[in-house]
């Protein structure tokens, strides 16, 4: 699964992540909330693949997302909490559980 979100998926789009957000999902292995989501890239719908983009402009990750590009317009930056708010429902707690996540190595390759 992780290869084929990796390499057989052609990412419809990106997000531009905050420092923390990087770290949680490169180093602790961790899924990726709204709050570390800082600008949203391209159109796409629940689903995709998207690229994960760190605060120094490089690609270190991809993922499916479960969130389209408008709903995370809305909710870019924000607490889980206020998610149900702003959208009237919430479809997850995560812009992208940790099992739909690739986080890619220096040369963008998934890591072992």
């Amino acid at each position: 699964r992780k290869h084929w979100i990796a390499y057989a998926l052609k990412p419809s789009g990106a997000l531009h992540l905050d420092a923390g957000a990087e770290h949680a999902v490169a180093e602790s292995g961790r899924s990726l909330l709204p709050s570390g989501v800082r600008a949203i890239e391209g159109s796409f719908g629940v689903g995709d693949c998207v690229r994960c983009i760190g605060p120094d402009g490089r690609e270190f990750a991809r993922g499916l997302v479960n969130y389209t590009a408008a709903e995370l317009d809305k909710i870019k930056g924000v607490h889980t909490r206020e998610v149900e708010r702003l959208l009237g429902y919430k479809a997850s707690d995560e812009v992208i559980h940790r099992d739909d996540l690739v986080v890619l190595g220096t040369a963008g390759t998934p890591e072992a």
